[in-house]
């Protein structure tokens, strides 16, 4: 237990930073609102109604996600492996690679859709 002692006094300190500044923050701060600080903020432009639906969005937008989806899952299972690669052996070489061939068969389709052409 006393190895996760550290983990805890930092989770510790990071939820009474936020409580505290929550707490800071409407107490000490300014209570003026009005019609402008009541509105949703857009990066500074003017919001514009939405379609029913919410609006379409291209597909250009799902691809750019699933390529950072699928890289991103890459990353986060090779860097582990990479790490343990002595302790696995045989059997965690042939994960790996079935694994990579999975991701290549991903990558492989988004260049063929292009998805890694940037317009």
């Amino acid at each position: 237990m006393e190895l996760y002692a550290p983990i805890f006094v930092l989770g510790g300190i990071g939820v009474a930073f936020v409580v505290i500044s929550m707490i800071v923050g409407s107490v000490a701060g300014p209570k003026r609102y009005n019609r402008a600080k009541l509105q949703s903020y857009e990066c500074g432009i003017e919001p514009t109604p939405q379609a029913v639906g919410g609006g379409r969005f291209t597909i250009k937008y799902y691809r750019t996600a699933m390529l950072f989806i699928v890289f991103d899952i890459e990353v986060i299972f090779l860097v582990p492996w990479a790490i343990h690669l002595d302790a696995l052996g045989l059997f965690g070489l042939i994960a790996m690679i079935l694994f990579l061939v999975n991701v290549s068969i991903a990558y492989a389709y988004e260049w063929r859709r292009g998805g890694l052409e940037w317009d």
